[in-house]
């Protein structure tokens, strides 16, 4: 609900029918409905200029389009931008858009802080704050300024998608449907720190690409940096993924923050190996970026490129992930964490006359 209207963005063009047949209208205004929202972006009902006035103005009292403006955003001088969007349950999340030469990708949000409390991770320092529809993961492409230039889009924003996955399921639906966004699902790649039974079913329903946040393929160690590790360990992660096909153009890879002595060693090189043998799969080597209050170490270029060569050299296509957006703090969390504290700074001053 927005403004006490209830949304059309994010629902299917059967729900669209129904929508329509319970206020009167011939079924195929559902149709028509969904293509001025997934194909023409329309920001108003008024605009949806084949449906007649009468119809236009019975659907605009009860429902709105959606869609929601970014509220700020940082420009880095990569040309790496960070937008603040708000969503519908009065928060606000990040979403990153990058840029490079003739590629753009998009980095979703799915939930307002997180479960998972990563120890690296700034978004999961704010905890768990609310889940997002299937609107507010799509608004944040149908909004977005930059919208048309989009070529990916991954879901490594705030939150962990398989702990929001019916609205995340929803989403890439729809971007991928013939009547939504029209999409190929190997434009979209879906994150997880790895859930039981979530990971199983975003599997059997998706064709979209999977990564796992791996940052350690050693079960005691990667336990400390996250949680998520006593659920589910990485092997069982590991040994899900095994079971699917992706020697053709679905593709599973597994992100890693290297540490500087932490998890950038041979030892943890040779139990990586190990571990993906059999899995057709890419590591993507990440550098660490520095967040308040979080005292681990980045590892050097010439560590991660040794962690590079020694996976690559024993058969595990790996790549060092291009550092964007630096100068505006392009990593999730920041920004929202920055408007959290200023809105409660303002509750405070209001409280406080």
């Amino acid at each position: 609900m927005i403004n006490g209207k209830k949304v059309l963005l994010g629902l299917t063009t059967a729900e669209l029918k129904e929508v329509v047949r319970s206020l009167g209208m011939p079924a195929f205004t559902g149709g028509q409905i969904a293509q001025w929202l997934y194909a023409k972006h329309v920001r108003s009902i008024d605009e949806m200029t084949n449906l007649s006035k009468a119809n236009r103005e019975l659907l605009s009292k009860e429902y709105c389009v959606g869609a929601m403006e970014p509220i700020d955003c940082q420009r880095s001088v990569d040309g790496t931008i960070k937008y603040l969007f708000p969503v519908s349950c009065g928060k606000f999340v990040e979403t990153v858009f990058i840029p490079d030469d003739d590629r753009a990708t998009l980095c979703v949000s799915s939930q307002v802080g997180c479960k998972m409390n990563c120890l690296f991770c700034q978004t999961g320092k704010q905890g768990f704050e609310g889940q997002l529809t299937a609107a507010d993961i799509l608004n944040q492409i149908y909004a977005l300024p930059e919208r048309e230039r989009l070529t990916n889009v991954v879901f490594m924003g705030q939150g962990e998608p398989m702990d929001n996955l019916d609205s995340v399921l929803r989403a890439t639906q729809i971007l991928t449907a013939a009547d939504g966004y029209a999409w190929s699902p190997k434009r979209i790649t879906v994150s997880s720190v790895g859930i039981r039974s979530k990971l199983k079913r975003f599997l059997d329903e998706s064709q979209c690409h999977v990564a796992i946040s791996m940052h350690s393929p050693l079960h005691e160690q990667r336990a400390t940096l996250m949680p998520a590790e006593k659920a589910m360990t990485i092997e069982e992660v590991v040994a899900l993924l095994k079971q699917y096909d992706f020697t053709h153009q679905r593709r599973c890879s597994f992100e890693y923050i290297c540490f500087a002595g932490l998890n950038d060693t041979l030892e943890h090189a040779r139990a990586i190996v190990k571990l993906v043998e059999g899995l057709e799969c890419r590591v993507n080597l990440i550098r660490f970026h520095p967040i308040p209050n979080v005292d681990l170490p980045g590892a050097d270029e010439h560590r991660m490129e040794q962690l590079r060569d020694y996976l690559t050299q024993h058969g595990v296509f790996t790549t060092i992930r291009a550092s964007r957006g630096q100068d505006i703090f392009a990593a999730c969390g920041l920004l929202s964490t920055a408007k959290k504290a200023e809105e409660n700074q303002n509750a405070q001053s209001t409280t406080q006359r």
